[in-house]
């Protein structure tokens, strides 16, 4: 684990997905590891009530009833389709499912313009074909294919980033629950086996690019992951996740409270002016999603540490929220701009103090980049 850039969820908590599997007496549905309601406790966190001998730690931060959804299509022999805003953490959701469920995410294809059939039924080891002909030793299984031969389930990143000839070759798949193989003569059937199911993820702002066919959306159960709002739940979310950064970086560095709250009412600030714009030149090409907060802060630890004397400053939370934020120029540095003076400027000279090295180290950004 620790030559890895980035632990899937299931070698990350190995340890407690072992605990739970040594203490779980509930039923569990087809070849599942854990039974329902254990998974949802390894996501959602335990509580007091629920009787452990230890703590397991949330990781999903959000409505329990989407997870309660989640976990009960998975149960079913429907797919399931996590759809919302970039960075609302659908693919963070679908790995832990994964991981809970059969202690394996890894079985994922990712959806984009070039993904062709091949990528989630098979194709073939060339030299092997020119060398012994066609056979199972020489076919290459996607990995929707391995997870179906597993019984396990296969995940599927950006649904509607793929053509429409992929997504119709899922319907297949999900509808029969097995694959042909029309090159072979013997052994030309791939049988899902009990426990294979789907989950995939979909980005609502991609609506439009490849929508999904009637025929698919009706293999698939929906849950619509709603961006984060409530302020309390973002700040476990951002300081959850900061705390695996400083873990990962070894990084002895303590987030201010006071600058946690600043980073949040930024985001919150830019939120609201985005919903009142009335075109797209005033709304920043960014989501302001907490997956971008997150990134913002990240760049922010960094910069302190490497290029810092160890301690996050205003300025540099400024500074790193306009970089991270400003992808268009000029229309995101006006906006930001304009944010910073009629938002920020009379909040500093009401309050002082950090918000008004905030606006210094977002000015003096804004004016580089300019």
């Amino acid at each position: 684990m620790s030559e890895m850039l980035r632990a899937p969820a299931e070698t990350k908590y190995a340890e407690e997905l072992d605990y739970l599997e040594s203490v779980d007496t509930g039923p569990k549905p087809f070849s599942w590891r854990l039974s329902p309601n254990m998974v949802r406790l390894f996501i959602l966190g335990s509580e007091r009530a629920d009787g452990l001998d230890r703590k397991i730690d949330q990781k999903w931060f959000g409505d329990r009833s989407f997870v309660e959804r989640s976990i009960v299509t998975l149960a079913s022999d429907r797919g399931l389709l996590l759809i919302g805003d970039p960075g609302t953490g659908k693919s963070w959701l679908a790995e832990l499912l994964a991981a809970a469920i059969c202690r394996n995410s890894t079985l994922v294809v990712q959806g984009t313009a070039g993904t062709t059939e091949d990528h989630i039924k098979y194709s073939w080891n060339v030299s092997m074909v020119i060398a012994k002909g066609q056979s199972r030793d020489s076919m290459i299984p996607s990995p929707i294919m391995n997870a179906m031969e597993q019984g396990v389930i296969g995940r599927f990143e950006e649904l509607t980033r793929s053509t429409s000839d992929v997504q119709d070759a899922l319907i297949s798949i999900l509808s029969e629950k097995y694959v042909s193989i029309p090159e072979l003569k013997d052994d030309n059937i791939v049988f899902a086996q009990p426990g294979f199911s789907i989950i995939a993820t979909a980005n609502s702002r991609d609506r439009g690019v490849n929508d999904l066919s009637s025929a698919l959306k009706r293999r698939f159960n929906f849950v619509r992951i709603p961006v984060v709002s409530n302020k309390k739940s973002e700040a476990e979310i951002v300081r959850f996740r900061t705390e695996e950064l400083l873990r990962r970086h070894q990084i002895d560095l303590a987030v201010p409270p006071n600058l946690l709250d600043i980073l949040l009412q930024s985001f919150a600030d830019l939120r609201a002016a985005s919903a009142a714009a009335t075109s797209d030149d005033e709304k920043l090409e960014s989501a302001l999603s907490t997956a971008e907060q997150i990134g913002v802060l990240e760049d922010a630890i960094l910069h302190s540490q490497f290029f810092g004397d160890r301690t996050l400053r205003p300025q540099t939370l400024a500074g790193s929220l306009v970089g991270s934020l400003a992808r268009r120029s000029p229309e995101d540095l006006a906006i930001l701009n304009k944010y910073l003076h009629g938002v920020v400027e009379p909040r500093a000279k009401q309050d002082g103090g950090e918000w008004s090295e905030f606006l210094d180290g977002g000015r003096q950004a804004i004016t580089s980049l300019s």
